[in-house]
């Protein structure tokens, strides 16, 4: 198979937008249990923006959507959307959108060597992207994945 068919590509959303409305939502303060459910408070404890939430910098972030599975096992899915901060240094071992050498966008978990750059999937199976020094590569931080629940056959849920 060839090694572009594994990468999980990025097809740009938009940029975050400046100054949105706010839209702060109620959270409840009672904590969603993972296993054996147990009775829950029912109220709620404060009020979320995922404005707040999710941009850091406006004017430097945007948004892109994965396309692909190579980032499953980061927890990264087909469609999901990436917030990506060009303000914030990607260091060793982040999550980032990488460009290099005309390549599309592609998310990759980013390795700093001595000499060089590699780019590596969270899929075992398929071998890092080595980058030679003086490629023309650029990195950005992801910063957030914001993830719709799937219903079966695929259907997203929507409110009626």
């Amino acid at each position: 198979m060839p090694i572009h068919a594994l990468q999980t590509t990025l097809v740009p959303i938009a940029p975050a937008a400046i100054d949105p409305p706010r839209r702060p939502r109620p959270i409840s303060a009672a904590l969603v249990q993972l296993g054996f459910p147990s009775p829950a408070e029912d109220f709620a404890d404060d009020a979320l923006d995922l404005n707040e939430l999710l941009i850091r910098n406006e004017p430097a972030t945007f948004f892109y959507r994965a396309a692909g599975w190579s980032m499953l096992q980061a927890g990264i899915c087909d469609g999901d959307i990436l917030a990506v901060d060009r303000s914030v240094h990607p260091i060793d071992g982040d999550l980032v959108l990488a460009v290099w050498d005309g390549n599309a966008p592609a998310c990759k978990i980013l390795r700093v060597r001595g000499d060089h750059l590699e780019l590596h999937s969270a899929n075992p199976e398929q071998a890092p992207i080595l980058l030679a020094p003086d490629s023309d590569v650029e990195v950005f931080a992801v910063v957030a994945v914001v993830r719709q629940v799937k219903r079966d056959r695929g259907a997203r849920v929507r409110p009626r």
